[in-house]
C-alpha cells in the first residue's frame, strides 16, 4: 500500500504521513500522530526507505488468507503438509467475512514479502485489493470464487456424482434441495447436467431451497423418490424431519449429500455421502502455488477420488418397492349417532352417544388395505374447511398417499350421518359436498399413480365420469380394478366391461341388476358384461363367489356385532390385500370375512378395521390352515 492510500485512508496529506512514519512530526498533533499510526498499523504500512528485503531474496515462506475459518473451505493440514514437503512455511489470516480485514490481510502479506499467496475472496468486490498483490509483484492464485482465473473445487462433478447414484438405483423422479454457498451453482449444474444426460426432464418444481423450509408435504406425498442435498448440516435436518414424521430413509427417500470431512464427521444418521476432497485439493493447490513460485515446468493434476462414502441412504425407489394400491371415492368426515331402535316414519328416537371420525369409502378401503402393510394411494375431493385438514392428517398418519386428494375450492367436505342400533345394525345418510366436484381431470392429473399398481378400488359414490376415467386409467396401466356399487342404480355397460371384481351387497345387487331373477342369475349377468368375478356379500350370512369356472359361498364368523356399518370396506380392503400378497381367490375371501366380522365388534369405520398383526394371530386360532406359513 502507496503512502497516497494511507493519507487517503487516515484524511490527511501524504506529507503529513512521511513526517509522523519518519520522525519529523513535532508539528503534528498527538491526535493526528495516534490515528495515522493506528492506520499503518493496521495496513502494515512501511515507508519505502525502510523496505531492505530484496523481492529477488526468497523468504520460503506462502501466505493464506481465509474467508472465514469456520467454514473450513481449505484444509490446513493439506497445505502445511505440502508446503513442508517443499521447505515453506505458512502464515495463515483469516478475514472473518470483513472486507476491510481482508485488505489488512494483503498487506501484512504483502510486508512480510511472502513468496506466494493463496487467497479466498471474501466477496467479488474483493478482487479490487488483488492490484495490491500484482504491484509487489508475488504470485497468488484465487480459490472459492466466481471468476474465470480462480481454481476451485469442482462441485459440479460432485453434484453429477451425487445425481448419478440415484439414477444407478433407478430413480427418475430427483430433487434437488440447495444451501447458500460457494458450492451451490457448480452442485446444481452437476445435477441438472445428470438428469439431462440421463434423458430425465429437469423439473423446477424439484428444486428447493432451504431458505423456503424443508420440503416435507412434497415428500411425503412421493413426488420424488430420491433427493441430493448440497450441504450436510442440510441433510441432517431434512433425515429427522423425516423420521420425527414416521416415515423412512431410504424406504420412502433415497438421499445423497455432500460432507466437509473436518466439520461433520459422525457416522449418524445413516447417510449417503460425497465427501469433498478438501486435504488433497489443498494439497494440490499449494503444490501448484509452488510450482509458480519456483517457475518449474510441468502441470499438475487437479483430479481427486470422488465416490460415496456408503449407500446407506440410497435404495430402490419408494414406487418400485411394492405394487401399491388405489383407493378411489368417496371422503367423508363419519357422524356417528347410536340408537336404541333405528329411527323410521312417525317415530322419533333419541340418541345417547354420538361420535365423530374420518371415513369415507375412500379412505376406510384405503387405511384398511394399508393397516394389513401395503402403499396405497388416495383419489378423491374434499372440501377448503377444517375437516379437509382432519383428513389428510389422518390418512398421512397410516402412511396413505394423499397425492391424489384434491381440495375443491367453495365445497364442504362431504359428510356421512351413520345411525347404529344396539344389534349392530345401521343405516347410513350421505351429504356428497365436495365428492361431487371429483372429475375426470382430477383423475387423469393422478395418472402417475397408476404406473405402479396392481389393484384400483373404485366406490361409486362419486361422478361417473371420474369412475370411467380411472377404470379406463387402470386398464391403461393393467391394473386390476375392484368396483364397489356403492349409492347408484344404473352401471354403464363400458363401466361393466373394464371392471374385472365386483363387489356389491345384496340390496345393491339388486338395484344395479333389478328384476326378479336370483341372486345367482344376476350375478352370472354380470359375468356375461365382461367382469371376471362377482362378490356378493350378504352380512352375517357371509358371502356369495361366483366365476365362469365355479361358484360356493362362504359363511361369516360367529362374533356379537356392534356397528356393521364398515364391514364391507373391510372385506374389500382385505381381500384386495390377500390377492396382492398372492393368496387365490377362495383363500383371500375366507380371510376377508375373518376381517369384516372382527370390524363390526368395535363402533367406527377406520377405526374397526384390523391389521395383520391383529387379523392373523385370530386366523391362526381358528383356521390355523389357512394362512401361509
Amino acid at each position: 500500500m502507496t503512502i497516497n492510500e494511507i493519507a487517503k485512508l487516515a484524511g490527511v496529506s501524504a506529507s503529513t504521513v512521511s513526517k509522523i512514519m519518519n520522525n519529523k512530526d513535532s508539528s503534528i498533533s498527538a491526535e493526528t500522530r495516534e490515528h495515522v499510526l493506528k492506520i499503518a498499523k493496521e495496513y502494515h504500512y512501511k515507508p519505502y526507505a525502510s523496505v531492505i528485503t530484496s523481492a529477488s531474496v526468497k523468504s520460503l515462506c506462502i501466505g493464506v488468507i481465509f474467508r472465514n475459518t469456520s467454514e473450513y473451505t481449505l484444509s490446513t493440514s493439506g497445505i502445511l503438509g505440502a508446503a513442508r514437503e517443499e521447505g515453506y512455511s505458512v502464515i495463515f489470516h483469516e478475514s472473518a467475512l470483513s472486507p476491510e480485514q481482508e485488505v489488512k490481510n494483503i498487506m501484512a502479506l504483502i510486508n512480510l514479502h511472502v513468496d506466494g499467496i493463496l487467497w479466498e475472496p471474501v466477496s467479488p468486490e474483493s478482487l479490487e485489493a488483488a492490484e495490491y498483490i500484482r504491484r509487489a509483484g508475488i504470485p497468488f492464485f484465487l480459490t472459492n470464487a466466481d471468476t474465470p482465473d480462480a481454481i476451485n473445487l469442482d462441485y459440479q462433478k460432485m453434484g453429477y456424482l451425487a445425481t448419478e447414484a440415484l439414477i444407478q438405483a433407478r430413480h427418475t423422479e430427483i430433487a434437488c434441495l440447495l444451501s447458500k454457498g460457494n458450492r451451490t451453482s457448480g452442485f446444481f449444474q452437476g445435477y441438472r447436467q445428470c438428469l439431462l444426460e440421463h434423458n430425465i426432464s429437469l423439473k423446477d418444481q424439484f428444486v428447493f431451497s432451504i431458505e423456503d423450509g424443508l420440503p416435507i408435504s412434497k415428500m411425503a406425498n412421493h413426488l420424488f423418490s430420491g433427493i441430493v442435498v448440497s450441504h450436510y448440516a442440510t441433510a441432517v435436518r431434512l433425515f429427522q424431519a423425516v423420521s420425527t414424521l414416521h416415515y423412512s430413509i431410504p424406504y420412502d427417500l433415497s438421499l445423497v449429500s455432500l460432507k466437509d470431512t473436518e466439520r461433520l464427521i459422525q457416522d449418524y444418521p445413516p447417510i449417503s455421502t460425497l465427501t469433498i476432497p478438501h486435504f488433497e485439493f489443498s494439497r494440490y493447490l499449494t503444490l501448484r502455488l509452488i510450482q509458480t513460485i519456483e517457475k518449474k515446468d510441468g502441470t499438475l493434476s487437479p483430479d481427486f477420488p470422488l465416490e460415496l462414502a456408503n449407500t446407506l441412504s440410497i435404495d430402490i425407489p419408494y414406487n418400485s418397492r411394492l405394487k401399491k394400491i388405489i383407493s378411489l371415492g368417496s371422503i367423508n368426515i363419519d357422524n356417528y349417532m347410536n340408537f336404541k331402535e333405528l329411527p323410521h316414519t312417525g317415530k322419533t328416537v333419541t340418541a345417547p352417544t354420538s361420535a365423530v371420525h374420518p371415513g369415507g369409502k375412500c379412505i376406510n378401503e384405503a387405511i384398511g388395505a394399508a393397516k394389513l402393510g401395503h402403499n396405497v394411494c388416495a383419489i378423491g375431493c374434499v372440501g377448503d374447511d377444517a375437516d379437509a385438514d382432519l383428513l389428510y392428517e389422518y390418512a398421512k398418519g397410516y402412511q396413505v398417499d394423499t397425492f391424489g386428494i384434491r381440495r375443491s375450492k367453495g365445497q364442504k367436505t362431504g359428510q356421512a350421518y351413520i345411525f347404529v342400533q344396539e344389534d349392530g345394525d345401521s343405516m347410513i345418510s350421505i351429504m356428497s359436498g365436495a365428492n361431487n366436484s371429483t372429475t375426470a381431470e382430477d383423475i387423469a392429473n393422478s395418472e402417475r399413480l397408476f404406473t405402479n399398481a396392481s389393484y384400483c378400488m373404485i366406490q361409486t359414490e362419486i361422478p361417473l365420469d371420474a369412475i370411467m376415467k380411472a377404470a379406463e386409467l387402470a386398464r391403461k396401466h393393467g391394473v386390476t380394478t375392484v368396483l364397489k356399487p356403492s349409492a347408484c342404480s344404473f352401471l354403464p355397460t363400458r363401466l361393466l366391461k373394464l371392471t374385472d371384481i365386483i363387489v356389491p351387497n345384496l340390496e345393491e345387487l339388486n338395484e344395479i341388476c333389478p328384476g326378479k331373477e336370483s341372486m345367482e342369475e344376476k350375478a352370472r349377468y354380470l359375468l356375461s358384461q365382461g367382469i371376471q368375478i362377482v362378490i356378493v356379500t350378504q352380512g352375517a350370512k357371509g358371502c356369495y363367489i361366483c366365476t365362469d369356472d365355479f361358484s360356493c359361498s362362504l359363511p361369516a364368523i360367529d362374533v356379537i356385532s356392534v356397528d356393521s356399518s364398515g364391514a364391507g370396506d373391510a372385506f374389500i380392503a382385505t381381500l384386495v390385500s390377500y390377492l396382492l400378497y398372492d393368496y387365490d381367490l377362495i383363500s383371500a375371501a375366507k380371510i376377508a370375512t375373518y376381517a369384516a366380522g372382527l370390524s363390526t365388534t368395535r363402533q367406527g369405520t377406520t377405526t374397526a378395521l384390523v391389521d395383520r398383526f391383529t387379523l392373523e394371530p385370530y386366523i391362526r386360532r381358528m383356521d390355523p390352515k389357512l394362512l401361509k406359513n
